[in-house]
């Protein structure tokens, strides 16, 4: 059975959300979305001239770029949609005009991240070969048992590692283990879901409109 993806888990959450327009004065909006008769998670996207706030159950982060932020996150949306995508999101360009972050950050570290990067160390090294011949078993107890035990547990483990006499892993503290935070991850979702959701809503009303 396959894992549920993060778009796939995120259209869950918000399966009964609907939308209310509390301000709308041009690009000034405060825009709330979130299942009615709960709070549970809701969510709010906030514009003025230059900014998006977005506020919810899943924290707060705020991006400047465009007057109009709303036109700044519809960019990738054709591209994405023709590439298999339900929601166009683009978490590195998207993480780089952030001016402010929830409490937890953007990225932190994934001991799953870690796990992979210290396998690939050890294939790009020539190493691979020498995994049935005790590295394995060393490499799981003093290394990657660790990876669950936070970021500076798991690289002080891996540059410590020695190998018949010799230290694997000298410089893997240039290797970057973070990934993107759940809670990022679906206030990015939710960006892309929230503005699709105001532009058909806007479509709609215009269609309406006698000619």
């Amino acid at each position: 059975m396959s894992a549920t993806s993060p778009e796939e888990q995120f259209l869950r959450d918000v399966a009964e959300h609907t939308m209310t327009v509390i301000r709308e004065d041009g690009v000034s909006r405060h825009i709330r979305f979130a299942k009615p008769g709960t709070s549970c998670m809701h969510f709010d996207l906030i514009t003025w001239p230059g900014y998006l706030c977005y506020t919810g159950d899943m924290g707060t982060y705020v991006f400047q770029r465009l007057t109009d932020m709303f036109e700044f996150f519809r960019t990738d949306r054709d591209y994405k949609k023709r590439n298999g995508a339900k929601l166009a999101v683009n978490l590195s360009y998207w993480g780089e005009k952030l001016q402010a972050t929830d409490r937890d950050g953007y990225r932190n570290y994934s001991a799953e991240k870690f796990k992979t990067n210290v396998m690939d160390w050890i294939e790009q090294r020539g190493l691979t070969g020498k995994l049935g011949h005790g590295l394995r078993d060393e490499l799981q107890s003093e290394v990657l048992d660790h990876a669950d035990d936070g970021a500076d547990a798991a690289y002080r483990a891996v540059m410590d590692f020695v190998w018949n006499g010799k230290r694997v892993f000298p410089d893997f503290y240039e290797v970057d283990s973070e990934d993107y935070s759940h809670r990022f991850v679906w206030c990015c979702y939710a960006l892309a879901w929230g503005i699709e959701q105001y532009d058909a809503a806007k479509q709609s009303a215009a269609e309406a409109v006698p000619a």
